[in-house]
């Protein structure tokens, strides 16, 4: 990780400019001292990141746009078939250890389990998807950060709450339906920005005149569209100018990379990216749990604001999942399907 966070920054700081060869791997092991197996993992992982491409007999080549990033996209994509499942078989969490875990908190906790949870959530769940966060992800954030909802769509409508109806929002197109009905639903205005190959067209993004950006820069839902290294970075450098962008993360955990995708909330250089992510994919849909990780700047106006709402979420289900990510059966379950995804492929 250390080599390829090098490699990385050097890409994006241009000592690699797009296109540019890559010294070979035997070469990186000599200027480092470390091992040719350490070499090609690091090289993997950029290629696997989009800063970097491999090339058959040539080598590997940087693939990060950092000095012209409102270029012209590709052409623009249309829908493809995308599988939804109430409960897909290569996701689906074992019934026997979610049962087990209930019990275990039902056994510990006795009636402790009909209380009620503060607004934003249990400071166990908080403090545990603070940790798993920080574990998988590279995000450390207070739990004081993390508000816990009944899943995503409840959650736009709460930023909507926390950053103003005057706002302009634009979202993806194709993109998940529901983002635009609740936006909709909450009387804001709404641009639709055109999906390109590599993420949001950079000309629509640069001429629009949105305060707030709407990515899931993992396989947007129905196109399948991830967001290129360069594009993120794209999408970081729009939002530097006072907007926020809202990175919803939905799936990301069972990326076939052979690491964790990057998050732009974890590269962000101003408190300008609110982070969502659900248990609905990773746990069951059923369990209708998400939560959002606010930037330190907006935790006192999202207290003033929202601060008096009750929680949505039962503490029963609240407590479980704070077990399952402290125990480490959620991680394992991650890690479980990841390695399967990667064998199938």
């Amino acid at each position: 990780m250390q080599l390829y966070r090098r490699l990385r920054d050097n890409i994006i700081g241009g000592v690699y400019a797009y296109g540019a060869r890559l010294p070979s791997k035997r070469v990186i092991a000599e200027q480092t001292g470390w091992s040719l197996v350490t070499v090609e993992h690091a090289l993997a992982l950029l290629c696997d990141e989009g800063y970097a491409v491999a090339r058959q007999r040539s080598g590997i080549f940087a693939q990060f746009r950092p000095g012209d990033p409102f270029a012209a996209s590709p052409q623009h994509v249309q829908p493809r078939p995308y599988p939804v499942h109430e409960r897909a078989d290569a996701s689906e969490f074992p019934v026997s250890v979610l049962t087990k875990t209930m019990r275990r908190v039902m056994s510990d906790l006795g009636d402790g389990i009909l209380s009620r949870a503060p607004g934003a959530g249990l400071p166990e769940l908080r403090q545990a998807i603070a940790g798993y966060l920080a574990r998988s992800r590279g995000m450390h954030v207070r739990p004081e950060q993390i508000v816990i909802g009944s899943g995503s769509e409840f959650l736009y409508s709460r930023i909507v709450e926390l950053l103003g109806r005057e706002r302009v929002w634009a979202i993806e197109t194709p993109s998940y339906k529901q983002i635009r009905r609740v936006y909709e639903a909450c009387d804001v205005q709404v641009e639709m920005l055109p999906l390109g190959r590599d993420g949001v067209d950079s000309r629509a993004l640069a001429s629009s005149h949105a305060d707030v950006l709407h990515v899931t820069p993992y396989r947007s839902f129905p196109s399948g569209v991830t967001a290129s290294a360069s594009k993120r970075h794209e999408y970081l450098q729009w939002a530097y100018a006072g907007r926020y962008l809202i990175e919803d993360d939905f799936e990301s955990e069972f990326s076939v990379s052979r690491k964790s995708e990057e998050t732009l909330f974890a590269h962000a250089a101003r408190d300008n990216v609110l982070y969502l992510n659900t248990f609905s994919k990773t746990v069951s849909p059923s369990v209708r749990v998400g939560y959002m990780v606010l930037p330190e700047t907006l935790v006192p106006l999202y207290e003033a604001r929202l601060g008096f709402y009750a929680c949505t979420v039962p503490t029963f289900m609240q407590y479980v999942l704070a077990q399952l990510l402290d125990n480490g059966d959620f991680e394992r379950h991650i890690n479980r399907v990841r390695r399967k995804k990667r064998r199938e492929e």
